[in-house]
């Protein structure tokens, strides 16, 4: 072709090959596909017929065939559309019909023949990596379902393409090949609609000659390049990174699901109940074995999705759950045992399931809260900060006085989680780490009965504001507080047996006390303390206020999630009631459910009752201790 017919060829619209030939069929193969497009007489034609649309753009010879340099191109090939705009490829989303180029997944005979030996594997950073770790994610999650893998191998095969899926990370906003400063860059990209689906993002979308013709058609200097073999994976290998990344999800599912502690029935018919306000924790201890700490925090992180959502390992968890155990049995505590973690962690999750708080927060801070719970009273010794601070023991001096237990309990807990057998925080980045570590401290630390009536006094003060904003840490605490000393709010049988082993924990200190020399505690004296009475003055002054304050704060938080979502009706959900507001347009006012204000009532009117009975049998023991001498004459 001469010089003048060459200047005579410009393209249609601007990057837009314009054929009137019959349209380019995906069933063409390249070459007959390359041929037609190079070679159409018709498109010449056409292209001479409107030299002036490209005003004074160079021009550029390739492989013999003229072409126009221009600044985008748009065409089909094999169902997918290609947009090149100045060396930068766009793939645009493949249509439903999938070509014949599509990659099928292997076979069980591929399958069969695997070897899950994970000494010769290709480095990582290799494009035949992704390829390995694809099919091998394919025949663990086969034996998965067979149940016929071995935990190592398992492992090993998973650590391999995790290892490759971050080998294979690109940043999509810089230049997939740089091979020379001033040469164009091709770089790949998939725009993807809303509703698209990585299932749908194929590894050969791109066919290699069709990647190879762009280069060397497109531009000057990735004509002849060639990828090195330890270059890091472009568009294939990204693709199949994410599907792996896919298969590990699958698999990680699949291995926790199959791995999960398993439940004995009796234990599983005693948590149907969980979510009740009256929880029989008692019945969880003898159904669990002495070990309710175990299963039902083991059952609590699962059914909030903490499992999952921060990939604790299983048997991590089974770990850190038997060591709290142990450490809440190790001075044989009739009261601060492991069946009181037992109960708070149940009282918790009512809190954040039963009134709506767990929609109020992230799943790190209902993470941080449950366990908070579960860790709340650590290794307690069985007596309180004042006998620490009195008897001057060595944790009231590590601590100088200040909260002494519960910064043990913190500082405890925090320390096995360092063992990496125990450490269910091992996938925790380090920013939420901090977040979490911050939020259980505040939690326990608030356990400490000598902050509780500033804390009250803070909370009321908040909620008198006429636009209160209730901080999530604050507000997490306070309900671990009312949950710690909730148990006089629950059924009698349970709130009695609580009492009397609260009563025994205070007496065996009043035992120690005696022979320290030391002044008797509250309560602590067994041969002078009013027992209904005491719980009556504790109904009244401390438990009653403290759920009054806490169920404000949720009605006051929840409100509005309740509002947003006020149009669906659940009559096992919150009450609502309708009041008039101080303007003309009634307001909704956000109701919570309150099983505790019963129990309350009936709990309080039978120590009275008990009160009056106790009255009665000493004045009785009294008079006959007094009736030495004949009674007077009438």
């Amino acid at each position: 072709m001469d010089k003048k017919a060459a200047e005579n060829i410009p393209i249609g619209l601007c990057g837009r090959v314009r054929d009137k030939s019959p349209d380019l069929s995906s069933d063409l193969s390249f070459e007959e596909l390359r041929n037609r497009f190079d070679t159409s007489a018709v498109a010449r034609r056409e292209i001479v017929s409107n030299p002036s649309t490209h005003g004074s753009a160079t021009r550029q010879i390739v492989s013999g065939k003229i072409f126009k340099k221009c600044k985008s191109a748009t065409f089909q090939i094999d169902g997918a559309t290609y947009t090149i705009e100045q060396g930068a490829l766009t793939i645009v989303r493949r249509s439903s019909s999938r070509g014949k180029t599509e990659s099928s997944p292997p076979t069980d005979e591929q399958l069969d023949q695997l070897d899950l030996d994970t000494e010769h594997l290709p480095a990582v950073d290799t494009p035949d990596a992704c390829d390995k770790a694809a099919l091998r994610l394919r025949y663990l999650l086969r034996q998965l379902n067979k149940g016929e893998i071995p935990a190592e191998t398992l492992q090993k095969n998973l650590q391999y393409a995790a290892k490759v899926l971050e080998a294979v990370y690109i940043d999509e906003t810089k230049p997939a090949v740089a091979r020379q400063q001033s040469a164009p860059t091709l770089v790949f990209r998939r725009l993807a609609d809303e509703d698209d689906e990585l299932s749908e993002v194929q590894p050969d979308a791109v066919p290699p000659e069709v990647r190879e013709w762009l280069a060397s058609t497109f531009t000057r200097q990735l004509a002849t390049a060639k990828r090195k073999s330890d270059e890091k994976p472009k568009f294939r290998s990204v693709a199949h990174a994410i599907r792996a990344g896919i298969f590990v999800d699958r698999i990680y599912r699949r291995v926790t699901s199959t791995a999960l502690m398993q439940f004995p029935q009796d234990v599983v018919r005693v948590l149907k109940t969980l979510d009740e306000w009256s929880f029989d924790v008692f019945a969880l201890h003898e159904a669990a074995a002495g070990m309710p700490v175990k299963y039902l925090g083991y059952e609590l992180l699962n059914r909030y999705g903490m499992i999952h959502k921060f990939k604790v390992p299983p048997t991590i968890l089974e770990n850190f759950l038997s060591r709290i155990e142990e450490g809440y049995c190790r001075f044989h505590n009739p009261y601060h045992n492991n069946l009181h973690a037992a109960d708070v962690a149940q009282t918790v999750h009512y809190m954040l399931c039963q009134t709506g708080l767990m929609n109020w927060l992230s799943d790190l801070e209902i993470f941080a809260t449950l366990v908070a719970a579960i860790v709340h009273d650590y290794e307690h010794t069985g007596t309180t900060n004042n006998f620490h601070v009195m008897s001057g023991s060595d944790t009231a001096l590590l601590y100088n006085d200040r909260a002494v237990l519960e910064n043990h309990h913190i500082s405890a807990a925090f320390r096995l989680l360092r063992d990496e057998e125990c450490n269910i925080l091992q996938n925790l980045s380090r920013d939420e780490f901090r977040e979490f570590r911050t939020l259980v401290i505040d939690m326990v630390l608030a356990t400490d009965m000598s902050f509780h009536f500033q804390q009250l006094k803070n909370m009321r003060s908040l909620l008198s504001l006429a636009e209160p904003t209730v901080d999530k840490s604050k507000a997490a605490s306070l309900v671990l507080h009312c949950c710690d000393i909730s148990h006089p709010a629950k059924r009698w049988d349970l709130h009695h047996r609580w009492t009397m082993s609260l009563l025994d924990e205070f007496f065996l200190q009043g035992d120690k006390e005696r022979e320290l020399g030391l002044p008797f505690s509250p309560l602590c004296d067994r041969n002078n303390t009013l027992v209904a009475e005491s719980q009556i003055g504790f109904i009244d002054f401390i438990v009653e206020p403290s759920m009054g304050v806490c169920a404000d704060m949720l009605e006051c938080i929840l409100g509005p999630l309740h509002s947003s979502t006020k149009n669906s009706t659940s009559t096992a959900g919150p009450e609502s009631i309708s009041e008039e507001s101080s303007g003309t347009e009634p307001s909704t006012k956000f109701k919570i459910k309150k099983p505790w204000v019963a129990c309350l009532t009936d709990n309080k009117k039978i120590w009275k009752e008990q009160a009056a009975k106790d009255a009665e049998a000493r004045a009785k023991l009294e008079e006959e201790t007094n009736g030495t001498s004949p009674p007077a004459d009438e």
